[in-house]
């Protein structure tokens, strides 16, 4: 049986919304000109901007959970990116600052809570200076909006409780409840016609010689997609947003498993309520480039809440947000191939640091200690947490653009793979699914 997710399903979300037309007794045809797998944010933003384009195609949009954005769109940090640290010109930063701006006027638009709370990006050694600086220079490249370098007393101004000898002041940066926006895209796509089908996990993409018993029109839908409950789509083209099961959805069709999709949890910290005074906005730390990954900052949220955090270590399954979740097939996949065992060489102190601050809340405090001097083990408590799905390449390097790929054979002419959308996805969300569309354009005959 195939569950149709229903306007009742958005309406609890958005009381205020205009009402969703409720589908679930309207029966499901089989057979649609473009199906999206994956309902994530990138997947929700991109079947939304390909619906709109073109209002005379039918879509189906395909999600293997019960509720739509609930993985990585709904378990992140919700910050609003202005693009500071991506390569000038590259994609990664076009798409991240024309992103927030689209973010921003489609939550003005829609009457989605958002708040331009800004960002500090501290230096709290002297040696970190040049790398701000050189962070300042990126900034003003990639044209990122009312930027600037403030010092100590610039910074006490902006956070009474943060302490720093220079930082770089983005005020541009902002928070948003990100499933709610995905959740939005979604809404959208059902109001301009499109269908939402949930508890549907796709295990076979394939070309078909026959067209679909009791069809008068021939070979029009080409392409069979299946799921694991033996329900079958027909349609002539698919596009999929996998995120964490991207490769998988790759190579069911019978694309290269590479770049592999290596999970990777950040578990986060809690400011308690009455502490909540110490932190305004978000107050990042000065990037190391000899690691992979951001270092801990401290978030506001739209709920009023402050998330510390997060680190990042292997998770021993692709949707494990608990220690001790662990999946055989996952955990064999990440250990046994050689990007990730040449990455984890390459980062073997700097991984044991991160497992050590998981475990020992102390020491992730003294590392938010240098920039909040005030902050003390007492005042967190043991957050939620996200998984990040990390594209690796074999040699171990981590996959910091967008990779496209399109099958092999019959089927490589019908459909494309979204193999990697790197972060931050949600704050581009809006102009990715511009790219991708334009891309489905160049690639398939709509």
């Amino acid at each position: 049986m195939i569950r149709t997710l229903s306007g009742a399903t958005f309406r609890s979300v958005f009381g205020t919304a205009k009402p969703v037309k409720d589908i679930t007794t309207r029966r499901l045809h089989s057979t649609y000109d473009v199906a999206v797998v994956g309902a994530g944010i990138v997947g929700l933003a991109t079947v939304r901007e390909l619906i709109l384009r073109h209002p005379s195609l039918s879509f189906i949009l395909l999600e293997k959970e019960k509720e739509l954005a609930v993985h990585q769109s709904g378990h992140n940090s919700g910050v609003i990116h202005s693009g500071i640290y991506y390569t000038p010109g590259s994609l990664k930063a076009r798409l991240c600052v024309r992103g927030a701006t689209l973010a921003y006027e489609y939550c003005e638009k829609k009457g989605i809570p958002y708040k331009q709370c800004g960002k500090l990006i501290v230096a709290v050694e002297q040696e970190e200076i040049p790398r701000l600086q050189a962070l300042y220079e990126r900034g003003m490249k990639n044209n990122v909006r009312d930027l600037s370098i403030v010092d100590a007393k610039g910074i006490r101004e902006r956070e009474p409780y943060c302490r720093g000898i220079m930082a770089l002041d983005s005020p541009y940066t902002g928070i948003v409840d990100w499933r709610m926006v995905a959740l939005r895209y979604g809404q959208d796509f059902k109001e301009a016609g499109g269908t939402v089908v949930t508890e549907s996990e796709v295990n076979d993409i394939a070309v078909v010689t026959e067209s679909p018993a009791g069809s008068t029109e021939g070979m029009k839908y080409p392409i069979a997609i299946r799921d694991k409950k033996g329900n079958e789509v027909r349609c002539r083209y698919v596009l999929t947003c996998g995120g964490l099961y991207s490769d998988r959805l790759s190579q069911i069709s019978g694309c290269s498993r590479e770049p592999r999709i290596v999970p990777f949890r950040g578990d986060y910290l809690v400011l308690k309520p009455e502490k909540h005074y110490l932190v305004k906005g978000n107050i990042y730390p000065v990037p190391d480039p000899r690691f992979p990954f951001l270092g801990v900052h401290f978030t506001p949220r739209v709920d009023g809440g402050v998330w510390l955090g997060p680190n990042a270590v292997l998770a021993f399954k692709r949707e494990g947000y608990k220690v001790y979740d662990f999946n055989a097939r996952d955990f064999a996949d990440a250990l046994s191939f050689r990007g990730l065992q040449k990455l984890v060489m390459r980062n073997i102190t700097y991984g044991i640091g991160e497992m050590y601050r998981g475990v020992f809340i102390g020491a992730q405090v003294k590392i938010l200690q240098k920039y909040i001097p005030e902050l003390s083990r007492s005042d967190v408590l043991r957050g939620p947490a996200g998984v990040r799905a990390q594209a690796l390449d074999r040699d171990g390097n981590l996959v910091d653009d967008f990779v496209f790929d399109g099958g092999v054979g019959d089927v490589g002419s019908r459909v494309l793979h979204v193999r990697n959308a790197p972060s931050p996805a949600a704050t581009s969300s809006l102009a990715i699914a511009e790219m991708i569309a334009d891309e489905v354009e160049s690639r398939f005959a709509l």
